[in-house]
């Protein structure tokens, strides 16, 4: 039996033991004196932080050599924290090994495709599938494990950190070995496997186990399955790590929640969460903005994928930034009210904690200009009060706490083998980016209104009327198979361009493009038409698209044409089209529209859905609307999207902060608010 969700093991730290939002940021006391601490723990109170994740960095204070041990600094923090009431994510500490043991054991540190080692003097410089590694982390985390399994601050257990930031991609002699390992338990002869990688091609077949690498540094392009399944063992080379730690914790500690946390944003992609998010017994994930006329938008499709990949239920915000980071070319600090509508959209999409990097800003080392909950600047600043108001808010909504997220109409289908394998080399063009197309279909439904679900494939999909699968560019057989009873069963199924094209093994499904959606589609494409940088073509209505195009024909009369090229080498030609399938419909766009292009489209395929908004009109386009519910109660989160004040008519329910209401007319949301009106049903 698993321990209960951090959520709830926090219920009895609240007044009165009910449920209430977790507030904090990663603490490293031991980069201050000991004098800082007790002022540290009084700052937190006046913040209302209730947790914070400890030594995240610290093997090398616990253990500065490999026969010495220094828990004392430890125990002494971990008194003071919870003297003050405020619980600890605990961190297994192996995230970076110290120097003794890479001095010791250089043969731990990632190699490189090129062959060069990745020497220490940052973080994260070891193998994932090094067993000297492996033994030292699992006994630095059995030591944790035995020293706080009865400390009555320790509320949940932080594997490791962000695993697979830094050494992801490791093609050193021990990955090598490991990667074998996975193919056999794959493939588990040669013949399939040099079925599946198609050695055939360029004399590649390998006659014994032994003979094949990791995909290093090669005359040409390096075989693409071979690519891919070294992308697909990366990912499970440090699941397994993180299960390692995991059993070990557990064995100790069975009834302490193990967490660790994903990066789910932007375009790290190295890490297939889907397949990890069985594996912790609460979802956990670090978010950072990047600039660019999205990045908000950006933050709720990462916040709604990690809350589906936790499967609706409340996960933990281990880490995002109170202002400024110290990593981007130029590093901009968020505007006023900034702090509060990113926390809380990131709570209107199931997070039940909100931590920061970090509690108090570094004077020294890589991240000293980072921001923090405590600035250099200290406890008189804006930024501190922003955080002790922060604090307040998630006090007075402490009701919504527990709360699941509600389902929404529509589904954005998010796929991590298409990722992969859609951006591989060798193809039509280099300049597609997976994850973009996914983030312009999510713009174009925040644009109309629309909820939607960022979920990934696996998802049952039978609840959502319509169905969004940009790029799906892997489709096996069952995907095709259950896409296609979807449709029939009466969804709403819409695909993109370069979707359905190659099986699990990166082969190409033959007989003409869309591959294993050819039929379901009513479709057919001999030839892809990508464009060249900067150029573009016009669509009926008066929509232009870029980077592909499609020689499209309708090979069913059910295939209806709801948009054509009108320039081009494909003027006249089907651009966007839609079949009937049973009850249902699968559409299919074969351009890049880009937000401002699908907005305009989107209409269209919802309509047929029988999709609308549940915003007032004024609002559409303007307001995001998240839903959490619990038991009868909702709890609808508005997110203003713009720098504007937005009016709210027609919505009613119980008014929680942040977000002014004038109580002589309609609510009125604040430039860059969130507000909160709870409903009961």
């Amino acid at each position: 039996m698993r321990p209960a969700p951090l959520s709830q093991s926090l219920r009895g730290r609240g007044d009165n033991g009910s449920p209430r939002f977790a507030y904090g940021a990663d603490y490293n006391p031991d980069q201050w004196p000991r004098q800082v601490w007790e002022e540290d723990v009084a700052l937190m109170r006046q913040a209302g932080v209730t947790i914070v994740n400890l030594a995240v960095f610290s093997w090398a204070r616990i253990q500065p050599t490999a026969g010495t041990w220094d828990f004392g600094w430890l125990d002494e923090i971990m008194d003071l924290l919870h003297d003050g009431g405020i619980a600890v994510d605990l961190a297994t500490a192996t995230a970076s090994p110290p120097p003794w043991l890479t001095t010791a054991h250089p043969e731990i540190l990632p190699v490189t495709d090129h062959g060069e080692t990745v020497w220490p003097g940052a973080r994260q410089h070891w193998r994932p599938t090094s067993p000297v590694f492996r033994e030292h982390a699992l006994r630095l985390t059995r030591a944790m494990a035995e020293r706080y399994a009865g400390h009555p601050a320790l509320a949940a257990w932080h594997i490791s950190n962000e695993l697979g930031c830094h050494n992801v991609y490791d093609y050193s002699d021990d990955a090598a070995r490991a990667f074998r390992t996975w193919l056999r338990r794959r493939y588990t002869t040669l013949d399939q496997l040099n079925h599946a990688w198609g050695t055939a091609f360029w004399s590649q077949g390998y006659s014994d186990w032994e003979q094949i690498l990791p995909p290093r540094l090669a005359a040409s392009h390096p075989n693409p399955t071979q690519q891919l399944d070294f992308k697909r063992f990366s990912s499970d080379a440090l699941r397994d790590h993180l299960r390692a730690e995991r059993d070990v914790l557990r064995a100790v500690t069975p009834d302490v929640p193990i967490t660790t946390n994903f990066m789910v944003m932007g375009e790290t992609k190295g890490m297939n969460y889907a397949d990890w998010a069985a594996e912790v017994d609460f979802v956990s994930n670090d978010h950072y903005r990047t600039p660019g006329p999205q990045s908000l938008d950006e933050l709720s499709f990462s916040a709604n994928l990690t809350g589906n990949l936790a499967g609706g239920r409340p996960w933990y915000l281990m880490e995002h930034s109170t202002s400024a980071v110290n990593w981007q070319p130029v590093n901009l600090a968020k505007r006023a009210g900034e702090l509060a509508r990113d926390s809380l959209l990131h709570v209107a999409h199931g997070a039940d904690a909100v931590c920061f990097f970090q509690w108090r800003q570094s004077a020294a080392g890589a991240e000293k200009y980072h921001s923090a909950m405590l600035p250099h600047a200290g406890p008189d600043s804006d930024l501190f009060r922003s955080v002790t108001c922060l604090g307040d808010t998630l006090r007075h909504l402490a009701p919504a706490a527990g709360a699941s997220r509600e389902a929404a109409p529509v589904a954005v289908l998010f796929d991590w083998d298409s990722w992969w394998a859609s951006e591989l080399d060798s193809h039509p063009t280099s300049r597609l980016r997976y994850r973009q197309e996914a983030l312009d279909w999510y713009t174009a439904l925040l644009n109309v209104g629309v909820r939607a679900d960022v979920v990934p494939t696996g998802t049952p999909l039978d609840g959502y009327r319509m169905v969004i699968a940009p790029v799906l560019h892997v489709v096996p057989a069952t995907l095709a198979k259950e896409l296609t009873r979807y449709a029939e069963n009466g969804g709403h199924l819409v695909a993109t361009y370069f979707s359905g094209i190659v099986d699990e093994n990166d082969h190409v499904w033959l007989g003409g493009y869309p591959g294993a959606l050819r039929d379901l589609l009513g479709i057919r494409i001999e030839e892809f038409g990508p464009l060249p940088d900067g150029e573009r073509v016009t669509l009926d209505g008066g929509l232009t698209a870029s980077l592909w195009t499609d020689r499209v024909t309708a090979t069913d009369p059910a295939t209806e044409v709801l948009a054509r090229y009108t320039g081009g080498e494909h003027a006249g030609r089907p651009a966007v089209t839609r079949r009937t399938s049973g009850q249902g419909s699968a559409a299919y766009v074969s351009t890049r529209l880009g937000p401002t292009g699908l907005t305009a489209l989107l209409p269209t395929f919802l309509d047929h859905a029988g999709i609308r908004s549940e915003l007032p009109e004024q609002a559409r386009g303007h307001v995001e609307l998240a839903v959490r519910s619990r038991d009868g109660d909702r709890y609808l989160f508005l997110v203003n999207r713009t720098d504007e004040p937005v009016p709210l008519p027609g919505l009613t329910g119980d008014v929680l902060p942040p977000g002014p209401a004038d109580e002589d007319g309609p609510l009125v949301l604040a430039p860059r608010a969130v507000t909160v009106l709870h409903q009961r049903t």
